[in-house]
Formats: structure tokens, sequence, C-alpha cells
């Protein structure tokens, strides 16, 4: 079987990271296995055409097996309201194809320097799971704006929407090994359910969900308590299941512990679709340089195949994905080829030359 991929390379360094990360990937699955299908999208797109997802791309995206987007936005390009075009690339899809679960890995590699003292590789290994269309950015072009007085964003939860993440995580928990402190399969619920209804009602839920995993503890953590948590004890985590916004908060904060937002991988997972890129924006600071790190995104394309491995029951996929992580991993831990972020000198291509390297 051949696996149909839209990638839309985007704006800024999108294209450089996206294309190194299908290298990679046809590196590690060989002909035949991945058939990529370029796209259009993203704010210079936007400019050009007034379209940020075009038709014929989202159609692409709807009736193919997975889509690997680079990243997307540019400075100044806004809508009206003032809120940025390039990220209405993914989100119009998100909300589209119902993909309710984002999921952003936090774990420390080696060759990754860990800004935090006394955590090596292999301590700090936990998910962070956001709840994807619901929680305050449901209101997202839906807020009000009352005579340039008043302004209101609404937070919305569902009890469908809060029990399905809910599953997602006590499930993603079963299929890993526990937290690295003490082995136990854990998911923290992240809220403030101490100061909003909304909050509360999302505890409730996850912890009627939790009645049918007597295998999976279940742990509390407000969400401002939890950024001192993740700082002090990261090794304690082992799946963080938190609303929309909370989530992107946290997760960019996890990130920050293992090395940053450029070996921050990103899946955005529904029941047909899934979206996968990396966590950091589109640096047009830097664009057409050579010198973004292609790790994040060269990551979020192993979690791809990880995902439609699962999906298909396909061990080619689930093979490749784990070449690829360890591959990427002996790199850095080599100190082979260093990106820039990680405080070397070796270009775009030249680190993805360095993985291709390791996978043959």
């Amino acid at each position: 079987m051949s696996y149909q991929i839209v990638t839309i390379d985007g704006d800024g360094i999108g294209p450089e990271v996206c294309q190194s990360a299908v290298a990679v990937l046809r590196e590690a699955c060989g002909s035949g296995v991945l058939d990529f299908i370029p796209m259009p999208g993203g704010a210079l797109h936007y400019q050009r055409t007034g379209q940020v997802l075009p038709e014929e791309t989202y159609q692409a995206c709807r009736r193919t097996h997975a889509m690997l987007h680079g990243a997307a936005g540019l400075p100044g390009v806004t809508y009206a309201d003032g809120t940025e075009v390039g990220n209405d690339l993914h989100l119009q899809l998100r909300f589209k194809l119902d993909l309710f679960a984002n999921v952003r890995p936090i774990r420390l590699y080696r060759g990754v320097k860990c800004p935090l003292v006394g955590f090596e590789p292999g301590q700090i290994d936990y998910v962070v799971l956001r709840e994807n269309t619901e929680g305050l950015y449901a209101s997202r072009g839906a807020g009000v704006n009352l005579r340039g007085d008043v302004v209101t964003d609404t937070l919305v939860m569902t009890r469908l929407g809060v029990e399905r993440i809910a599953r997602f995580a006590f499930e993603l928990s079963r299929r890993r090994n526990g937290a690295p402190r003490d082995g136990k399969r854990r998911v923290t619920v992240c809220d403030k359910a101490n100061i909003l209804k909304s909050y509360a009602f999302f505890r409730a839920v996850c912890t009627e969900v939790a009645q049918q995993y007597p295998d999976v503890d279940i742990d509390y953590a407000y969400a401002d308590a939890i950024t001192v948590h993740m700082i002090k004890k990261p090794d304690f985590y082992d799946v963080i299941v938190a609303e929309n916004m909370f989530g992107d908060i946290i997760s960019d904060l996890g990130a920050g512990t293992v090395g940053g937002l450029g070996v921050a991988a990103s899946a955005e997972l529904g029941l047909k679709h899934g979206l996968f890129q990396g966590a950091h924006g589109s640096a047009p600071d830097i664009a057409g340089q050579d010198v973004a790190s292609p790790v994040a995104t060269i990551l979020s394309g192993a979690l791809m195949l990880r995902w439609l491995g699962d999906e298909h029951q396909d061990t080619r996929l689930l093979g490749a994905a784990q070449r690829i992580e360890h591959a990427v991993e002996g790199v850095l831990a080599d100190g082979e080829a260093v990106p820039h972020d990680q405080g070397g000198s070796t270009r775009c291509t030249e680190f993805t030359a360095a993985v291709c390297r390791r996978l043959q």
C-alpha cells in the first residue's frame, strides 16, 4: 500500500524545513511508499490570491491520507480585525476536518542541552495533549467588538469534546511506558477548576472517563501551578490533558525545557485526518538562508508515520518512524551536525543530509 501525503510548504522557513522532512521520509520509507502532493497555502499565497487555504488544497487534504506542513505566517499580513492570516491556514483545517487532538511530545533527546539542572535524556518524556476545537479558541472569528469599547470572546466546552479528548489521553497513556520518575501511567488534568465553571466541568468529565481506565492514574493540576511543576519535576508527567488555550501555553513551556521549539514536533489528529508540523513559527527573518533547523518538522514526519502505521497496521511505517527518531538523536548526540538554534552552525540542508546518511 502507498500513502498520499499533502505537503503545504507555507511561509518563511516553511519550504526549507518541509522539504527537509520530505527528503528524510523518502530515505526512511524507500520508493513507492509515500506519494507527496505539493499544494499551495499560507500568508504569501493570501497576499497573491486572497486565499490562505485554497479550495483545491482543502479538498486534497480531505481525500488524502495525511498532511505535512512547513510553517505559515508573515509579519504584517493580517485580517481587518488584526488577527494573523498565516495561522488561519491550519486553524481552518483544524475545524473543517475536526482535528480535535493536538499532540505535543515533550522529550529530552541526547545531544540537546537541557536548561533544567539535573535532568538527563530519558528523564523528561511526556506528552501535552490539547483539546483542539473548543475552549477559548472556539471564539476564533466569532468574538464581539462593541463600538471599540467592549470586546468579548467566549470559552466553549461540550461533553462530547471533553469526553473524547479525555479518552484519547487515557488511551495514549496506555500505549506509553509511564512517567520516567516512577513508571506509572498517569493522566494529569490541567485546568482552573477552582475559579471557573467551565474548567470545573472539564475536570468532572475527565474524572468520569477515568473510571473506565483503572490501570491509569489520574492527577490534577491548576494551570498556573503546573508551570512550576513542569520545571521542578518534569519527570513526574506522562500525559497532560488541557483545554485549548492552556494546552497551547504549557506545551511551549514544555518545549523550552527540552531544547526549544526547534525540536518540538506536533500532530493535530481527528478520527480520519492528521496534520503534522513543527511547533515553531515561520521565522521570516532567517528564511532562505539555509540556517533553519529542520528537526521539529522531521520529527513531526516521524509522528505522521507512527499515526499512519497505527491506523493501517503497517509495520513498515512504524519501523521507519523509529529509525528517523534514532537517526535524528544519533546525529545530535554525536555532534555530527548541530543546528543554529542548538548553538551550532550546521545548515538546514547539511543536517538533513546527515540524518539521511544515518538512515542509509
